[in-house]
């Protein structure tokens, strides 16, 4: 396949670099991180006036109608710079999934003032012991006059704590936890809905959710009721592609660093990089990198293209199940590289050592893909 980038992708990519190397360094971004919210306004309206916000929106809703294969450049430079805001979950996620499910007024007053940088959203799915199946959704919504019920508890939830709604699945039907799921958009202010908010160990932040008795109008469902389950397992294919792109970048960034303190770092009066053993090692990372780099490209390009859904999922996990490796060896590694201050807070390579490390568990680990792609063969 050609991974050469069109001229388009490669513009963007150039802009979305310029704006996060003059205004997303490392140490802005620390202040960023230690900033309330744990995001910048300022970036997130960057991100719309670029285009980013909208680039895999539909044209209809704001968008530019683009896909995985449009984004992935800019991914690889988010991983680089380690952004904070919750692209994938409102986007590849929340965003996503009311493109394809929504009405025609939720696909306008939601995607269209998430491409202009004025919403933020987040999918509230994963439960505590479901591990990474997304058929398992013990939270209940139930049928209250005209408006829905919802009853249940949400896990790890990116982007909870700025968001501006929150599409939360439950199941609507009579049987066993996980049957007939369908989707709301819930008002994260809304009586009876509590958001404990914290920091995951990359810095980002989630949240867990409790609903009790919540109320929707019927207008809130995305979708046919029920039938939601298709939907959530696209749109994480999706997240999960966009993810691989990202830790490409962060493995670029971790390489580089590497072998910056390789070439400054002496001892025995002459720098580190030049003793042949390391060099080695180095390059085994830089081919962790290409390799984790084409799967990533193999991923974008399926999953917007792949009409077929068990052939969209074998490529996902098999890019995934090749990344999340390169994410656990090239992180190690550097942090070896560097000896005991790679884990210093002032080191950059220790925050890419922890975003690498959330990534490879990111929507699925290694066993979890192992065990998808087989299934899917």
């Amino acid at each position: 396949m050609d991974f050469n980038l069109t001229e388009e992708q490669r513009l963007l990519a150039d802009s979305v670099r310029r704006y996060l190397t003059n205004r997303y360094g490392f140490e802005q971004r620390n202040a960023i991180l230690e900033s309330e919210s744990g995001i910048s306004d300022e970036a997130w309206s960057t991100y719309a006036e670029l285009g980013i916000l909208g680039r895999a929106l539909p044209e209809d809703a704001g968008g530019f109608g683009g896909g995985a294969a449009d984004l992935m450049p800019v991914m690889e430079a988010f991983g680089e710079c380690l952004i904070l805001e919750p692209f994938v979950p409102t986007v590849a996620l929340a965003g996503r999934l009311i493109a394809r499910l929504g009405t025609q007024a939720q696909r306008e007053q939601w995607l269209g003032a998430v491409a202009e940088g004025r919403a933020r959203l987040a999918l509230a799915h994963g439960e505590a012991g479901a591990r990474y199946d997304l058929s398992q959704v013990g939270t209940r919504a139930s049928r209250d006059g005209g408006r829905w019920r919802i009853d249940g508890e949400k896990a790890v939830v990116l982007g909870a704590t700025v968001a501006d709604r929150i599409v939360v699945s439950a199941s609507t039907g009579d049987g066993d936890a996980g049957t007939a799921i369908s989707l709301f958009l819930v008002d994260p202010a809304a009586p009876g809905v509590t958001v404990r908010g914290y920091r995951t160990v990359d810095g980002l932040r989630a949240a867990d959710l409790e609903l009790s008795g919540v109320q929707v109008d019927a207008d809130a469902m995305l979708g046919d009721e029920g039938a939601a389950l298709p939907a959530i397992e696209e749109a994480h294919d999706f997240a999960t592609a966009l993810c691989c792109a990202e830790a490409v970048g962060a493995i670029r960034a971790a390489n580089a660093a590497t072998l910056d303190y390789l070439k400054t770092r002496k001892q025995f009066g002459v720098p580190i990089g030049t003793f042949q053993a390391l060099q080695h090692r180095m390059v085994d990372m830089t081919m962790e990198l290409e390799q984790a780099y084409s799967m990533a490209c193999l991923a974008c390009s399926r999953v917007d293209t792949e009409p077929d859904a068990a052939a969209r999922a074998h490529v996902v996990s098999a890019a995934k199940l090749r990344v999340a490796r390169a994410c656990r060896d090239v992180s190690q590694e550097s942090i070896q590289l560097h000896g005991g201050m790679g884990m210093a807070e002032e080191m950059m390579v220790s925050h890419l050592f922890r975003r690498l490390t959330v990534l490879a568990q990111l929507f699925g680990d290694q066993d979890h893909h192992l065990e998808r792609f087989a299934a899917t063969d």
